[in-house]
């Protein structure tokens, strides 16, 4: 086993000059073979559209479902690309990696989310084929947002190359897990508590699980913040916070299921950030604020509302769900994480598993149990129908099944996540990928090219120096008129 790995290569060394570039090429010419096989316009992005519009009716083009989807559509990319990338940002050097890693991870998955989903949801069995439109651009970001938050844990850990197995495999097992519980299970999850955050923490946890490093510390001097850094992680913060509505309603039924989900998980981060400031100031012994829950805890109500948002919640079940989790979220970053790694070895750079995998758990079950209680008097007989989607195969289950279903979502997501991510872990931890040492990680220099510092003159120099010049400028100046 040693000659093996003698021959594999020497551990942890980060040249990617060679792995990097091979991999995005193959894998980007792998994209364009397998769109091109199969990848198509569906009837409402073809150029047949216009027929389409005669055989069934349609008077206008506006009832395109993409002037219904596309505003939806463009908060969850901004999220993807400018929310997640901008909240891992909060290392003090590694920004770079942060954000840059973050587009990288995105831009291929995304790709491959197409492929992937579309096999199981929109392959055409008579031609082969499958049809995207613009639903099939917000599952794929959803998709993609698995491996992001898997990524939170690995922050700062890993190389680029390793990013990209970890999102080729978080896609494919996303894709299944998604199948199991949307379409086999019947699930609603439209927010994804559970398909997204469960599976994508736990996922991510189990892997850092597996590469746990027990000579870490050797970093510990770059795994902070500083003020820089913390502010523009908040930007991701905010970016996340506010579109986080449109993230939850985005695929939901037109009219009353996606109305209600914007409302009930606008409500359940409100309620999310004055829990979360009020125990952040409560740990302190002074009162002050931690920026990491603010950064973090402020959006777990968002996660938890994925899955139960389109249901009757109601305005203060969402505040209450909302209040839960802001404790849920915090207590975390202040006990669960320092336990976590001393008694479990497992090392979590962003507490992914108190943002997306507690919450996404919790919002899992709220769910099952809020779909249990659902009843006709409530919902009444269309709208109990058209919210969990009782028709066809499905249209003599009862609310209790339903119930039990979505609490089996749960856990098939939580299982894919431990036991996918364990998997990928110890594919992870051959020597071949390029991962820093441990005294390395954290740092930008590793992977990127990084400016130098620039020298910086002292504001009252700087104003000397400047009227220094200034002054010789004035005498050149008369001189030269003198002499005229």
């Amino acid at each position: 086993m040693g000659n093996c790995c003698a021959y594999l290569g020497p551990q942890k060394n980060t040249y990617v000059r060679i792995s990097l570039p091979a991999v995005c090429f193959v894998w980007q010419i792998a994209m364009i073979v397998l769109f091109g096989v199969f990848i198509r316009y569906d009837e409402e992005s073809d150029t047949h559209w216009v027929e389409h519009k005669r055989t069934h009716n349609i008077t206008s083009d506006i009832e395109n479902d993409f002037y219904f989807r596309y505003p939806s559509f463009q908060d969850v990319h901004v999220m993807i690309f400018v929310g997640f990338g901008f909240l891992m940002t909060f290392l003090k050097r590694y920004s770079f990696g942060g954000v840059g890693f973050n587009f990288l991870i995105a831009a291929f998955g995304l790709q491959w989310a197409l492929v992937m989903q579309g096999w199981f949801h929109h392959l055409d069995h008579d031609t082969g084929k499958i049809y995207i439109g613009i639903e099939s651009l917000i599952n794929a970001d959803f998709c993609c947002a698995g491996s992001l938050i898997a990524y939170g844990a690995l922050l700062g850990k890993v190389s680029p190359v390793q990013l990209m197995v970890v999102t080729l495999f978080g896609v494919t097992l996303f894709a299944v897990e998604e199948y199991i519980i949307l379409t086999l299970l019947h699930c609603r999850d439209s927010g994804g508590s559970m398909v997204i955050h469960a599976f994508g923490g736990y996922y991510g946890l189990a892997i850092s699980w597996v590469l746990y490093r027990p000579n870490l510390h050797q970093s510990k001097q770059l795994i902070g913040s500083v003020y820089h850094s913390d502010v523009f992680a908040m930007i991701g913060t905010l970016f996340l916070w506010m579109f986080w509505p449109s993230f939850n309603s985005a695929i939901t039924d037109h009219g009353d299921g996606q109305h209600r989900t914007a409302i009930n998980t606008y409500l359940a981060l409100a309620s999310s950030v004055l829990t979360t400031v009020a125990l952040s100031s409560l740990s302190q012994k002074k009162g002050k604020l931690d920026m990491v829950h603010i950064q973090n805890a402020t959006l777990a109500g968002g996660v938890a509302m994925g899955t139960c948002a389109e249901f009757m919640v109601t305005p203060y079940g969402s505040l209450i769900i909302g209040f839960c989790c802001g404790i849920i979220s915090t207590f975390g970053y202040l006990f669960i994480t320092p336990c976590l790694e001393k008694y479990l070895k497992l090392q979590d750079t962003c507490g992914i598993h108190n943002l997306h995998a507690m919450p996404g758990m919790l919002g899992g079950f709220v769910g099952a149990i809020v779909a249990a209680a659902a009843s006709e008097s409530v919902y009444g007989k269309e709208g109990l129908i058209n919210t969990f989607d009782f028709v066809g195969d499905y249209a003599t289950r009862g609310v209790g099944t339903q119930g039990g279903y979505q609490a089996a979502g749960t856990c098939v997501a939580i299982a894919f996540g431990l036991v996918g991510g364990a998997i990928v872990g110890f594919i992870l931890k051959m020597p071949i990928w390029g991962d820093p040492a441990d005294d390395n990680c954290y740092d930008d220099e590793v992977y990127w090219e990084v400016p130098e510092d620039e020298e910086t003159i002292p504001p009252v120099l700087e104003y000397n120096n400047h009227m220094i010049h200034k002054h010789q400028d004035i005498a050149e100046s008369n001189f030269s008129v003198e002499q005229s």
